[in-house]
């Protein structure tokens, strides 16, 4: 069986499932490539962009397993990931048999990718925790970094017919399935409390009369230089919060790593601190921000702020 699924053609999911068709990992004659989304418009989309292409649209997440050997998935939440996989009868799960292998490049807590993997083991299948770092542009452009753990064989077949393709680098922590989301947690929660430092950097210099693009520039040309201060930086002084990964995700990680650290007994009181303040500004109704890039915290320090500048801003 050699047709390739792919279930969620979401902000990442466009462009992954992209780069396996550009890449010629799937969409030929002979390969495939078998997707589903919840709002099948996604799917339609993805199909006119390849009209040369082999596209198969299924109606259910079942069909899509039943059809093809390899399945990845990539959904945006905890619960949007549980209730695909669970969907009685019409579920990922319920497509599982002998030889199937299902890649979940979701982020989410290691008790949900555990509870996947022993439910596709359970029935003869192979499971790999693959969760990505990168948001929507490095996910158009084959730039991921794959966090993985789980199946070694599974990893071995598709390192490099397949995450190649989508990524840059993959990663294997073991059979021990967990220890991928592990360490995107890490990575998730470090990328806010910068952002939220930064922000409340830019808030400052902006606050006391300086330049926030000279200061960018500064912070670029140091030690501390970062490529998401480059990229968000200029975009933030001009309120332009376009999504390409959405504050409310962002938290959700955050939230998920604070949890983590107080289990592992660790001091990360800098990063909770950040926890909360993409929490307040998520839950903040006026701000509404919850849907915009994680770069949106920038509007929260200004409206926490009491400075003249912020105040008029």
């Amino acid at each position: 069986m050699s047709a390739i699924g792919f279930i969620g053609i979401g902000i990442m999911g466009e462009g992954m499932a992209a780069r396996l068709i550009t890449e010629g990992i799937a969409g030929s004659e002979d390969k495939p490539l078998v997707i589903w989304n919840r709002s099948s418009e996604k799917c339609t989309a993805l199909v006119e962009k390849f009209p040369d292409k082999n596209l198969v649209v299924k109606g259910t997440p079942r069909e899509v397993v039943e059809a093809c050997a390899v399945t990845y998935s990539m959904l945006s939440t905890p619960e949007a990931s549980k209730a695909v996989f669970e969907m009685e009868d019409d579920g990922v799960l319920a497509g599982v048999s002998e030889g199937k292998s299902i890649v979940d490049c979701a982020t989410l807590a290691e008790v949900d990718m555990k509870r996947m993997n022993d439910a596709v083991v359970a029935k003869g299948g192979r499971f790999l925790e693959a969760p990505v770092s990168g948001s929507k542009a490095p996910a158009a452009t084959g730039a991921l970094i794959f966090l993985c753990a789980g199946s070694k064989d599974l990893f071995k077949e598709i390192e490099n017919n397949g995450l190649n393709a989508m990524g840059k680098a993959s990663h294997y922590f073991g059979n021990e399935v967990g220890r991928g989301t592990r360490a995107k947690l890490v990575v998730n929660s470090l990328m806010g409390t910068m952002l939220a430092a930064f922000g409340e950097a830019l808030a400052l210099s902006e606050s006391v009369g300086l330049d926030p693009n000279k200061m960018i520039e500064i912070i670029g040309q140091g030690a501390i230089q970062s490529p998401v201060y480059a990229l968000k930086g200029p975009k933030m002084i001009v309120k332009d919060h376009a999504p390409n990964f959405p504050l409310k995700h962002a938290h959700k990680d955050m939230a998920l790593a604070s949890e983590m650290a107080a289990r592992a007994k660790v001091e990360f009181s800098v990063m909770d601190r950040a926890e909360e303040l993409f929490r307040s500004a998520r839950e903040d109704t006026e701000l509404n921000v919850g849907d915009e890039d994680f770069s949106a915290i920038f509007e929260k320090i200004h409206k926490e702020s009491d400075s003249e500048f912020s105040r008029q801003r």
